[in-house]
């Protein structure tokens, strides 16, 4: 009987899926359309054919987890739940308020987006509590059941409850749901003490509204999963990813839909990190170029970097996730000119529907995808290893109006759309390397996506870096990154505190009451001891200052010793973010975090032995292709199919690799060698 592990990635093109059999380590993939109209259809279609291809069954399944947009699309598209909100009285319209900081500074029509819950539907409760925790005003309950009765007349179907300081003294908080339950059984309730448990009221505020607003939507998405899976047979229980990067079984998502807002891309950090870290590369830059956009992420020591707030789609999200930074820029991101007659790519994109030119499914404009079939760096004649025909004429023809417009040869044309695309990839690379002091040159470059194997060599040679790696099967890396990741939930608690031995114990108390939470969650998972695992942090800052960095915690009771440590790696850890420390400066500690892994079995990757040099028997084909003039102008490519190199086979440049998810181009001075596990590791010139 077969033991069939299944990660599902669900994109705004394909669905992809991965199932690794763990009896005998293969790894099996399949691409679907996606089904916009309801995502879980896609996913059982895919799960359909891939089984049925291994001629195998629902019951042969063991786990089955999936990363998805629904919580990113339900935000995009403002088609969440009607949601009510409960708050302080005096902070109706913080909401609204905000921040008061500008996205973009010198922008004066900008708007900021609608808020996620009207103004007659944020309703003020009577209580106050002070900034220590003390209470000022008692809970009135009568406030609260007028208000819940107007949200029940009103037909909301969320309640987001957030009152002031309740990180601190929650009890308001927690009789207001008491009443709720019974007033309200139907309404799904978002109570802030328990989705984000931190100082900073407007954070806590929006990330409990986000959390409520998507709640009912999240939940109707995974109950019709469930059902769609069970009707294939598949017994086993689903998880989806978070935006951390680890998974959550689907009951406990239910609780905090606002987890999942980035679950897609995070997965594409593990799985990375995870094929490089096995091939022996343990700093890396992930580089995921799909058809609207590009990820990338820096990852150190086998660790992503992981952000605690991000603004997601205009609301800000306050909670552990991936640091990924995204561009406007993929396969499918539309060339136009400016009024000054200038070059531009992005952020606008042709998606999947029309799609590029190329596709001939009623696209019109010429897209980066238009450009590389022009250029041939991408196939003219066929995609997905022959299952979808390309009109090179179509592209061909639409880039000879966009050269009028510009008064250039088309050839050329083509050839700047890529080297515009790429200086804003670049762009975002340096956001989460050299402005944060990491030096670009000194990590491994791993490029996956339907498009991110075939521009990382021009993104390599813009910033120098001297490797990179192309993973087997590129385009489903984040499938495979969910076969890879463990599970995790992270648990935090503010406490405004200085780092001084008179405060230890209370410090070793809040650590371990964070400690004790996660272990009843693992606990709650089913999860065997031995396979546990908590890391702690806690968040610092000079006091005065309105951020913080977040610095680790060791496993033991924090003792005198311990302090002096973690103020020096405070003072580090500034120093490579600002540039600058001032030793001796006092802090304070902010918030204090914890996460629990459940280590779950992981995908392998096989290794192979090296069988020779020589590609020659993989070539299948060669073609002219145009880089432009700095680097040799036009070029006849030998052009090799993936599948059929094997270990140790060495490529000189310049030269494409195609296979049915994405397709390498190595350019002219870089070199490609095949290693023991199947990827594709390109050197410079000058390695």
């Amino acid at each position: 009987m077969a033991r069939l592990r299944i990660g599902v990635d669900v994109g705004g093109t394909f669905t992809d899926v991965c199932v690794f059999d763990e009896n005998t380590g293969q790894i099996f993939v399949e691409k679907v359309a996606s089904t916009a109209e309801d995502s879980s259809i896609g996913i059982c279609q895919g799960l359909r054919a891939v089984l049925e291809r291994m001629g195998a069954g629902g019951g042969d399944v063991t786990y089955l987890a999936h990363g998805t947009t629904v919580a990113t699309n339900t935000l995009i598209q403002h088609n969440g739940a009607r949601t009510g909100l409960l708050i302080t009285k005096g902070f109706r319209d913080l909401l609204e308020i905000a921040r008061q900081t500008r996205s973009h500074l010198y922008d004066l029509q900008i708007d900021k987006p609608p808020p996620l819950v009207p103004r007659d539907l944020r309703l003020e409760v009577e209580e106050r509590v002070y900034g220590n925790g003390a209470v000022l005003i008692p809970l009135n309950r009568k406030t609260v059941e007028r208000a819940l009765f107007t949200l029940k007349e009103a037909g909301v179907a969320a309640v987001a409850v957030c009152l002031l300081h309740s990180y601190l003294f929650f009890d308001h908080e927690k009789q207001i749901k008491q009443m709720a339950n019974k007033m309200f059984p139907e309404a799904y309730l978002s109570i802030s003490h328990e989705v984000t448990p931190e100082f900073r009221e407007y954070e806590r505020l929006s990330t409990t509204v986000v959390n409520a607003y998507l709640g009912p939507v999240i939940n109707h998405y995974m109950i019709g999963l469930e059902n769609r899976v069970k009707e294939l047979g598949i017994e086993t229980d689903i998880y989806i990813t978070q935006s951390n990067g680890g998974i959550i079984s689907l009951d406990k998502a239910r609780f905090n839909p606002v987890r999942t807002v980035l679950s897609g891309p995070s997965t594409g950090v593990i799985g990375a990190a995870h094929t490089a870290s096995t091939a022996g590369h343990t700093d890396i830059i992930t580089f995921d170029m799909g058809g609207t956009s590009t990820d990338v992420c820096l990852v150190q020591n086998n660790q992503p970097h992981v952000a605690i707030q991000r603004d997601i789609e205009g609301y800000t999200v306050k909670t552990p996730m991936i640091d990924v930074h995204t561009v406007g820029a993929g396969g499918g991101s539309i060339a136009w000119v400016d009024t000054g007659g200038h070059l531009k790519v992005g952020p606008h994109s042709a998606g999947s529907d029309p799609g590029p030119v190329c596709y001939a499914r009623g696209g019109v404009n010429v897209t980066v995808t238009d450009a590389n079939v022009v250029l041939q760096t991408l196939n003219p004649r066929y995609l997905l290893g022959g299952r979808m025909p390309i009109y090179a004429d179509a592209a061909r023809q639409a880039m000879a109006e966009l050269s009028k417009q510009l008064g250039m040869d088309m050839i050329e044309v083509a050839r700047g759309i890529i080297s515009v695309v790429v200086a804003n990839m670049v762009r975002a690379v340096r956001v989460i390397s050299v402005q944060r002091g990491y030096d670009p040159r000194t990590f491994t470059l791993v490029g996956f996506g339907g498009a991110g194997p075939l521009h990382a060599g021009w993104i390599a040679r813009e910033l120098n870096i001297r490797r990179i790696l192309i993973p087997e099967r590129p385009g489903i890396e984040c499938a495979f990154g969910i076969l890879t990741t463990d599970m995790r939930s992270d648990f935090t608690q503010t406490r405004v505190i200085l780092p001084t031995p008179a405060n230890l114990s209370e410090i070793n108390n809040i650590l371990s009451e964070l400690e004790t939470r996660a272990h009843m969650w693992l606990s709650a998972e089913n999860l065997p001891e031995e396979k546990w695992q908590i890391r702690r942090f806690v968040d610092m800052r000079y006091i005065g200052q309105n951020f913080e960095l977040s610095v680790p915690l060791p496993e033991a009771r924090l003792n005198e010793a311990h302090l002096r440590a973690l103020i020096n790696s405070f003072y580090d850890a500034h120093e490579r973010t600002y540039g600058y420390k001032t030793e001796g400066e006092p802090t304070q500690l902010v918030t204090f975090r914890v996460e629990a892994y459940g280590r779950t079995p992981r995908a392998r990757l096989t290794q192979y032995s090296y069988d020779g040099e020589d590609p020659r028997k993989a070539q299948i084909d060669e073609r002219q292709v145009y880089f432009g003039q700095d680097i040799g102008g036009t070029a006849v490519c030998p052009v090799y199919e993936r599948d059929r190199l094997e270990s140790g086979n060495f490529i000189s440049g310049p030269a494409i690799v195609e296979q049915m998810d994405s397709t390498t181009v190595i350019l002219p001075g870089q070199s490609a060698k095949m290693d023991e596990y199947r990827n594709l590791v390109i050197f410079s010139g000058s390695d």
